[in-house]
């Protein structure tokens, strides 16, 4: 029997570190340790709707499940159903979104024994079915745990569709040479979304990145440099909306634009964004909204005689991790970046609850450590970590991981 300790959900804002006594696995399950975990805005989503979230069970209060989707670790044990594919040692992530017909249950949100706020999971059956058990060849926990986040930015963009000209096929990705527009950037999920416009094999000939916070536009200018795409970070704080969009409309030479990215849901900016849309450009509707009823107008004339259209995506999939995994292990796509805390898993609790107060980017969790949240623009830079972060530029890396790994005392 292994003794894992883990942060699980009760109900509603109803969360707390267990110590789970995890069962023998079976013949087609992986018993798995994870390392690190990085934390999603869905987590926070998932703990203050509890059971009224769509891919939790009933009943949460007698069968709490296990949080955390964006996690990476090794593999111990391997039930005999796998063991020609997987094997002891071997470091893997997880694509939680399993995109299965028959149930909404994915890891990290609906089961007792899988999560990545936890020091050791079973992984079930369906997970290596579904393809979403995946090799990772990094050199850092931490990389692997962001393959997941990256997953969703590639799905995001492989879901982008312009028309084949004279004919109504359509060839999917962002518009090679176009021009891109990212409204609300400079969170975790658009730095990401920067890092891969810029590192992917399609590029855009310009990318505009928008936000209303200078300190956060100037971070993500000093972070995201590049000699190939024309980019351009904006500052719309006060702006009207009418403003924005005159604005918007000059830094592309008032060509419009042709691949869109919402990644806040306000209706007046979706509104927006439609007015800005080139010929055949396309619109991704890419943060998930809180508010059921969310809903914008929409131009149906631009629809029908400018081709224009809007796609949404939610999560990755199992093809868009693996692709995720191996850019990020060929230091393709840096993604420390957009690592602002760390935390053991005794703060792992507090931190999900409160991520919208914390505010900055990705929080990231070592979950066999026990330590309070790190913000890593305080740290001491005559400390120990200090003085490696300084070494970095101030973000994260394989360094500062192996010093915690080394250095902060067991949970």
């Amino acid at each position: 029997m292994v003794l894992s300790k883990a942060l699980r959900l009760y109900g509603k804002d109803n969360m707390k570190i267990d110590e789970v006594s995890l069962p023998e696995i079976k013949d087609n399950e992986i018993l798995a340790e994870v390392m690190s975990d990085s934390m999603c805005m869905s987590s926070w989503k998932l703990a203050k709707e509890g059971e009224d979230h769509k891919k939790t069970p009933n009943n949460l209060k007698d069968h709490p499940i296990m949080v955390g989707h964006e996690f990476s670790g090794k593999i111990l044990k391997v039930g005999s159903k796998w063991q020609d594919q997987f094997h002891e040692n071997e470091d893997f992530v997880v694509q939680p979104n399993l995109a299965r017909d028959d149930t909404p249950f994915v890891p990290g949100y609906s089961y007792p024994y899988i999560g990545g706020d936890a020091t050791y999971i079973i992984i079930p059956n369906e997970v290596m079915e579904l393809g979403c058990l995946i090799p990772f060849k990094g050199d850092s926990y931490y990389e692997g745990s962001l393959c997941e986040p990256v997953s969703c930015v590639i799905a995001a963009f492989d879901a982008q569709y312009h028309l084949i000209p004279h004919t109504y096929n359509h060839k999917m990705g962002i518009k090679a040479g176009g021009n891109m527009l990212i409204v609300g950037g400079t969170g975790p999920m658009g730095l990401l979304a920067i890092d891969y416009a810029l590192h992917a094999d399609t590029k855009p000939k310009r990318l505009v990145v928008t936000d209303i916070d200078q300190a956060k536009l100037d971070r993500a200018k000093e972070l995201y440099p590049s000699d190939e795409v024309e980019v351009h970070f904006v500052n719309t704080k006060g702006l009207s909306i009418d403003e924005q969009e005159k604005l918007l409309n000059a830094k592309v030479n008032n060509e419009k634009y042709d691949d869109l990215f919402l990644m806040i849901s306000v209706k007046p900016l979706a509104e927006m964004a439609g007015r800005l849309m080139n010929t055949d450009a396309c619109l991704n509707q890419f943060a998930g909204p809180v508010d059921k009823s969310f809903s914008a107008d929409l131009n149906f004339y631009d629809i029908h005689y400018n081709f224009t259209h809007v796609v949404g995506t939610s999560g990755g999939n199992a093809e868009n991790e693996a692709k995720a995994a191996k850019l990020i292990a060929e230091h393709k796509l840096d993604v420390a970046k957009v690592i602002t805390h760390v935390l053991g898993l005794n703060a792992a609790a507090e931190t999900t609850l409160s991520q919208p107060e914390i505010g900055g980017g990705k929080k990231l969790i070592y979950t066999h450590k026990k330590f309070d949240r790190i913000e890593l623009a305080k740290v001491d830079p005559d400390s120990e970590l200090g003085k490696i972060l300084k070494k970095h530029n101030g973000i994260w890396s394989h360094e500062a991981e192996q010093w915690i790994l080394n250095n902060m005392p067991d949970i």
